[in-house]
């Protein structure tokens, strides 16, 4: 279910609804609200090429110890692959 309502979500719902949504119903537990932000920021990074671009955490949450994340942990992590745009180079 949840990479076919992810799909759906993101087809069907702006990006920062959708992200919410997303964090909400397809992870257990619920992943926070706080995250929405770092999500969309990852997603922008890895769409314009930066997917190890170091993205900023929430006070409170670590990836392996460090205040940042680079972009493509944050997608991985949420499962947000159905917003990066895949474009093809000629």
């Amino acid at each position: 279910m949840g990479a076919m309502r992810a799909m759906d979500i993101a087809d069907n719902f702006d990006l920062e609804e959708g992200i919410k949504i997303h964090l909400r119903t397809n992870h257990y537990p619920p992943v926070p609200e706080e995250m929405v932000p770092v999500c969309i920021e990852a997603i922008d990074a890895a769409n314009e090429g930066n997917w190890e671009e170091p993205i900023t955490l929430p006070y409170g949450i670590s990836y392996k110890g460090l205040p940042t994340a680079p972009a493509n942990a944050i997608i991985e992590q949420h499962h947000l692959e159905f917003w990066i745009v895949e474009s093809e180079l000629d």
